[in-house]
């Protein structure tokens, strides 16, 4: 893979997926951490007037995304003095692969206010490499990202935390903004907490929802993960995600639960 990118600008709101974004289910689809970036990307350029910034965002998987070109739009829904309601929809040729709505909020200082950090997670450099499951493609999307294991392990089932950062732009050319780091990650919740063996089972994420404090400073994204599967094939992964500094979001994920 010689691209340097997740994905490569064609204009007019287009993308081309590189191999950086194939995901370890299939390699014929996207890992959704990308993808939820790319939607992140275009609700941040929505222009505004005053000091704003994202309070919470979804993102619902309408299906896979194939490794080909996809175009992105955004657009204001409902518009407000303090209060915004955003979206942003991804296609591949005439068919939405995923849709994004996001709450912008006008910023004000809180800080004598603002809640005590629970603390931060043990320091990259002092964490070994993450271990991933043997059997999951370990090129794509996994080996574009630098894994560090704070907690628990992704091989192992249970709840886990890692670091990770991107080893690649978003979009080449560009310097991802620090939500587009964390959204890059975010979908990884479901994979780094999963408590069932992948090759008797799948845990498919139907959405994502992060609900978000602060952007993220610095290069490193941790996530702190759990995963709750009930008795009818339904569960949820729950993400406590942060920066150096500690705590900047909480992430959830509806998970599809199924024997293979």
């Amino acid at each position: 893979m010689v691209e340097s990118a997740f994905y490569l600008p064609r204009g007019e709101g287009r993308f081309l997926a590189t191999a950086h974004t194939e995901g370890p289910w299939d390699p014929r689809a996207q890992h959704f951490g990308p993808p939820s970036a790319l939607l992140v990307r275009a609700l941040e350029n929505l222009a505004t007037d005053r000091k704003s910034a994202l309070a919470r965002v979804t993102v619902e998987i309408l299906g896979p995304a194939p490794l080909t070109e996809l175009t992105v739009h955004a657009g204001v829904v409902r518009p407000g003095r303090s209060v915004e309601l955003l979206t942003a929809e991804l296609t591949a040729g005439h068919r939405p692969v995923a849709r994004a709505s996001a709450w912008r909020f006008v910023t004000s200082d809180t800080e004598s206010a603002a809640s005590p950090s629970p603390g931060a997670l043990p320091a990259p450099e002092d964490c070994p490499p993450a271990d991933w499951p043997q059997d999951w493609e370990m090129g794509g999307y996994l080996h574009a990202m630098e894994w560090r294991g704070v907690s628990g392990s992704p091989a192992d089932h249970g709840a886990a935390a890692v670091w990770a950062r991107q080893l690649v732009q978003l979009v080449e050319g560009e310097e991802p903004s620090p939500l587009q780091r964390l959204f890059t990650v975010a979908d990884s919740g479901n994979g780094v907490s999963s408590r069932l063996d992948p090759r008797d089972w799948t845990f498919l994420n139907s959405e994502l929802t992060v609900h978000l404090q602060r952007p993220p400073a610095g290069e490193w994204i941790g996530i702190d993960g759990d995963t709750v599967i009930g008795p009818h094939g339904v569960g949820t992964a729950h993400s406590t995600l942060h920066d150096l500094g500690g705590p900047v979001a909480f992430g959830a994920q509806a998970l599809l639960v199924r024997r293979r």
